[in-house]
């Protein structure tokens, strides 16, 4: 979901965003739902060079969801069943497989690029503090 409006971003097993390149042409991608499934789809003209940042959108509301953490991330909430809910950060980077799933009580991290960005590997200790900082910002 949208961490904005609350829109719906999962469509027919995809998640779908709207993009910016830094050439500013827009698109849209769907990526799979499955933390740790990296496969995506895309127009066939809508190339994304390895390394280069997209900036990522809500498809409905069109704010932007990149990350209050960092801005290499992309940040959505996600729903599960008994009203389970996570942040879901994951990178903006096209071809870096980072992808993290966190809520007050736990954490799941995958992709081969997920020892990346620090916040991740504060200490339990420090975490509270950037939290606190981001609703502040709200």
């Amino acid at each position: 979901m949208c961490p904005h409006c609350g829109g719906y971003l999962n469509v027919a097993g995809h998640i779908i965003f709207s993009v910016n390149k830094s050439n500013k042409k827009k698109g849209l991608i769907l990526l799979s739902p499955q933390i740790g499934n990296y496969t995506s789809d895309k127009h066939k003209e809508f190339n994304l060079a390895k390394g280069e940042a997209v900036a990522f959108f809500c498809p409905m509301c069109q704010k932007t969801l990149t990350s209050d953490i960092d801005e290499n991330l992309v940040h959505v909430r996600m729903h599960e069943g008994a009203g389970k809910e996570f942040d879901i950060y994951f990178s903006r980077i096209a071809g870096e497989q980072s992808t993290y799933q966190v809520s007050d009580d736990e954490f799941f991290k995958a992709g081969k690029d997920a020892g990346r960005y620090t916040y991740f590997k504060l200490s339990d200790k420090y975490k509270p503090l950037v939290k606190r900082k981001r609703r502040q910002k709200k």
